[in-house]
C-alpha cells in the first residue's frame, strides 16, 4: 500500500514537471516575442510523503491511491505570480485553454475574498502523465496571484502557523486591513500601467476615459491605510 502511495506521489510530481514546461513555454515566449511579459514568477511545490499521509488521517481519507485521487487536489501545486490583476485571467485562459489539459475545478478569491482577506485565483487541471506502462491523468493546483497578493498570503501563512492555527483577533484584524490596502495597491497600480499604455499608444487624453489622476490614485490609497491610523475596536490595551 505504502509503495502505491510513493508511487502515486511520484507521479504528481511529473504532473507539475508537465505544467511547469507549459507556463516556462509560456513565460520565453512572452519575453523574448512580445514587449511584455505578464508572469513575474513561477514556483512549485510537491506535497511530501508523510504530510499527505498525515491529511489522509486528518480527513478520513483511505490510504489507497483512488481515494487520494478522488478527494485531494493539492498533492501537487504551482504558484505563478504575475504583475497585474489583469494578467491573472489572462495567464489563465493561457494555461487552461491548452489541448491536453483538462479544467476540473476554479475558485476565484480575487472576485470572493475569503474573509481573511486572502485573495487568488485557484485553478485544477488535469494533465496526462505518461508512465512506462500506462497513462496517468493527475490533478495539478495551479494558484495564480499578484506581487501583493503574494507578498500578503506568505506571511499570513507564516503568522498562521507561528500560532497553530489559532491567531489572536487583533492580528486577524490587522491582516483583513493589511489585505485591503494591498488590493487597493493592486488596483491603482493596474490604473497608472493602462494610463502608460494608452499614452504609448498616443491615445489624446481627452479620450483615456476612467483613468484617475495621480491625486486620485493616492487618494484612494491613503483611504485604505487611515484604518491604520484609527484605534481598532477589538485591540486589547497597549497592542
Amino acid at each position: 500500500m505504502f509503495q502505491d502511495i510513493r508511487r502515486l506521489v511520484l507521479t504528481y510530481k511529473f504532473g507539475i514537471d508537465e505544467v511547469m514546461t507549459k507556463i516556462q513555454i509560456l513565460r520565453e515566449e512572452f519575453r523574448q516575442m512580445h514587449d511584455y511579459n505578464p508572469i513575474e514568477h513561477v514556483g512549485s511545490r510537491l506535497k511530501s510523503f508523510e504530510s499527505l499521509v498525515d491529511k489522509c488521517h486528518r480527513k478520513d481519507i483511505p490510504l489507497n491511491p483512488a481515494a487520494i485521487r478522488e478527494n485531494i487536489f493539492d498533492v501537487a501545486g504551482i504558484r505563478v505570480t504575475c504583475s497585474f490583476v489583469s494578467d491573472i485571467y489572462r495567464v489563465r485562459d493561457l494555461i487552461c485553454g491548452q489541448e491536453d489539459l483538462t479544467t476540473l475545478r476554479e475558485r476565484d478569491y480575487i472576485a470572493k475574498p475569503k474573509p481573511n482577506g486572502y485573495r487568488s485565483l485557484h485553478v485544477i487541471v488535469q494533465v496526462p502523465v505518461f508512465m512506462s506502462d500506462r497513462v496517468e491523468p493527475v490533478a495539478v493546483e495551479v494558484q495564480l496571484r499578484t506581487i501583493a497578493m503574494d507578498f500578503w498570503a506568505s506571511l499570513e501563512h507564516k503568522i498562521y502557523y507561528k500560532y497553530d492555527r489559532v491567531i489572536p483577533r487583533h492580528l486577524t484584524d490587522s491582516l483583513k486591513l493589511a489585505a485591503d490596502v494591498a488590493w487597493t495597491l493592486d488596483t491603482s497600480m493596474e490604473r497608472i500601467h493602462n494610463e502608460v499604455k494608452q499614452i504609448a499608444g498616443g491615445e489624446p487624453s481627452a479620450q483615456r476615459k476612467g483613468i484617475l489622476n495621480p491625486e486620485e490614485v493616492l487618494r484612494d490609497f491613503w483611504r485604505a491605510t487611515e484604518a491604520f491610523d484609527s484605534p481598532a475596536q477589538d485591540l486589547d490595551p497597549g497592542d
